[in-house]
């Protein structure tokens, strides 16, 4: 709290100086900062997906060709001559010219299809025969790793890669690392019963020609792995020469960042379904973000020349708003010392000449009250004495009556007596010191005088009840609340009645509130009138404010009254109404019990 204390107290001129470079600059850099975060992601999700469509279509041609030999694999196990040596068929071979068949039959494939290195058909006795392989002659090929894998796959094809320990050599010297090696287990379906194995080799130039031909930016490139981790290709001079499976996980697509040799390098991968290889593409994160940098250089340069103009204009601008302030500001304590001859002078349409005008009409209006204030405050000491004179004559006739009443007892005329004494007590109650408040039994007994001034009037035709709690009559209440009612009730209630009307005033506590009942058994009113009543009564306030339209109208001592008690208590207090024709009226008052201090006070 104590530090924007602090900024308040700033002078305008700072504040808005500040206030135009936050609108200007902070967005415009809120919004570099957005621009190129954005940026960098769609940039790197673009390189992402333009990655992963290139080694998705290198993994199309990498299963084109494994499909293929896939395909011989099947036509070379089910030809007449390979199933007679490798003994799945029951046909009897002549040794010599059968190899010669096979030879002749597999060599088709190497010619149709160049990317065949070469195809070896093993027999379970570990002979073989093949277009361009050969082993040597100790060599048992059913012991060998690539033998053993076709076995244990049990007939299905399988991409071993570059198997260890495979020791076969290639009549054109393609080595082990020239070639991608396939098998399959030639096996009974029925009975599972083992034939041999048939192997062939797939030139590891036509990976290298798909993946050379992809490149990645300055420095980067395609590699090939196979599900153990090991290199099927990668370029010379790799960014990394072996990338461990625990990078990659069990995810079928994905990519990575990690820092070789102090540069981030950015991996993306992908898995053949059907070959189980993976594609990666190797290349230096500060390649794709070549264009991110230049852009962060344009966004950098637009800020700054922003700010080069933006602090002069914003002094500018802050300083014509402040000037006609801080002129104000210096009338405003010129006038707070007593001088309001000063005037705003200068000439403008905006705010700060309407503020100008108003100041002149205040420092006008001020000087004008301050000469009424005067001048009131000499007809105030006129009317006190005035007042003072006039309250004599109340004190006085509640003296005489006092002495009227002493001498008609005195005289034996005790009717005449109760009367006058009667008129004296309302008299008194009336006075009650100038209070605005007085008890609630005063304002009863007040009431009951009331009443017997008109009992005597009325005699047989008037008769009132009074029942009030003892616990409740010392509650102040607002003075003269109940006399209107009463006057109402007697003069359009039991004096249009035929034969003798009855009043009844009870008073209660109900629910920590006062209430205050007046019912007569009067004419009454009808429900049109009732409705007159009840609306008059809800805007009592308001009919009260403008008491020249309303003072001659029926009711309007009982709108005074709710006027009086909604002003000082509230608007869930005061009268209710209800009315039945020829049966009556009674009206109630709601009024509290806790008065606020200020009423206290007013009681006291």
């Amino acid at each position: 709290m104590k530090r924007w204390t602090q900024i308040n107290n700033f002078p305008i001129r700072y504040k808005l100086i500040s206030h135009f470079l936050l609108i200007s600059i902070l967005p415009i850099i809120c919004l570099g900062l957005f621009i190129s975060w954005t940026v960098e992601r769609v940039m790197e999700e673009q390189v992402t997906d333009n990655t992963l469509q290139l080694i998705d279509k290198v993994n199309e041609s990498f299963e084109f060709y494994i499909s293929n030999l896939q395909s011989y694999s099947y036509m070379i196990a089910n030809n007449e001559d390979v199933a007679g040596f490798i003994g799945s068929s029951d046909r009897p071979v002549d040794s010599t010219d059968n190899r010669y068949d096979i030879q002749r039959f597999l060599r088709t494939f190497t010619t149709v299809s160049p990317e065949v290195a070469g195809i070896m058909v093993v027999n379970s006795d570990g002979e073989y025969v093949s277009n361009e392989l050969y082993a040597p002659s100790i060599m048992d090929l059913t012991k060998t790793s690539w033998y053993t894998a076709a076995v244990k796959n049990n007939g299905i094809f399988k991409v071993i890669g570059r198997p260890d320990g495979r020791r076969l050599h290639s009549i054109v010297d393609y080595t082990n690392e020239d070639v991608v090696t396939v098998v399959r287990a030639v096996v009974d379906p029925f009975t599972d019963e083992l034939y041999g194995v048939v192997l062939m080799d797939l030139k590891l130039r036509v990976i290298a020609e798909e993946v050379q031909d992809v490149t990645l930016g300055k420095s980067g490139y395609l590699m090939v792995m196979d599900d153990n981790g090991q290199n099927i290709f990668q370029p010379n001079q790799p960014i990394v020469t072996d990338v461990p499976l625990d990078w990659i996980g069990s995810s079928q697509s994905g990519d990575f960042s990690k820092v070789i040799d102090g540069e981030k390098t950015q991996f993306i991968y992908q898995r053949s379904p059907f070959v189980n290889w993976i594609t990666m593409a190797v290349f230096p994160a500060e390649e794709t973000v070549f264009g991110l940098k230049e852009i962060n250089f344009y966004l950098v340069a637009f800020i700054f020349i922003i700010m080069l103009f933006g602090i002069p204009v914003s002094y500018f601008l802050s300083y014509s708003i402040s000037k006609p302030i801080v002129q104000l500001v210096s009338f405003m304590r010129k006038a707070e010392h007593g001088d309001f001859k000063v005037r705003y002078q200068e000439k403008r349409e905006d705010e700060i000449g309407l503020l100008g005008r108003s100041f002149n009409t205040m420092v006008r209006k001020i000087n004008q009250l301050m000469h009424l204030t005067e001048r009131q405050e000499r007809q105030k000491r006129d009317a006190e004495f005035r007042s003072l004179q006039a309250n004599i004559n109340p004190h006085f006739l509640y003296n005489t009556l006092d002495t009227i009443q002493w001498m008609a007892r005195k005289q034996k005329a005790n009717d005449v007596a109760e009367v006058v004494a009667s008129l004296a007590k309302l008299f008194r109650i009336g006075l009650s010191k100038g209070r605005d408040y007085i008890s609630l039994y005063e304002e009863l007994d007040h009431i009951d005088s009331y009443l017997k001034i008109q009992k005597t009037r009325y005699r047989d035709k008037l008769h009132y009840y009074i029942d009030v709690d003892e616990s409740i009559k010392r509650i102040p209440v607002l003075k003269f609340i109940l006399q209107p009612i009463v006057e109402n009730a007697i003069y359009h209630g039991i004096k249009e009645r035929r034969g003798a009307g009855h009043i009844e005033i009870l008073a209660k506590e109900r629910e920590g509130f006062l209430w205050i009942q007046i019912r007569d058994d009067g004419k009454g009113m009808s429900q049109a009138q009732l409705n007159e009543m009840r609306a008059a009564l809800t805007a009592a306030v308001d009919r009260t404010e403008n008491p020249e339209e309303t003072r001659n109208k029926k009711g309007y001592g009982i709108l005074n009254v709710q006027a009086r008690i909604k002003l000082t208590h509230g608007e869930c207090f005061g009268l209710e109404m209800n009315s039945e024709e020829n049966a009556g009226t009674t009206v109630s008052i709601l009024l509290p019990i806790n008065l606020s201090t200020d009423e206290e006070d007013n009681h006291e």
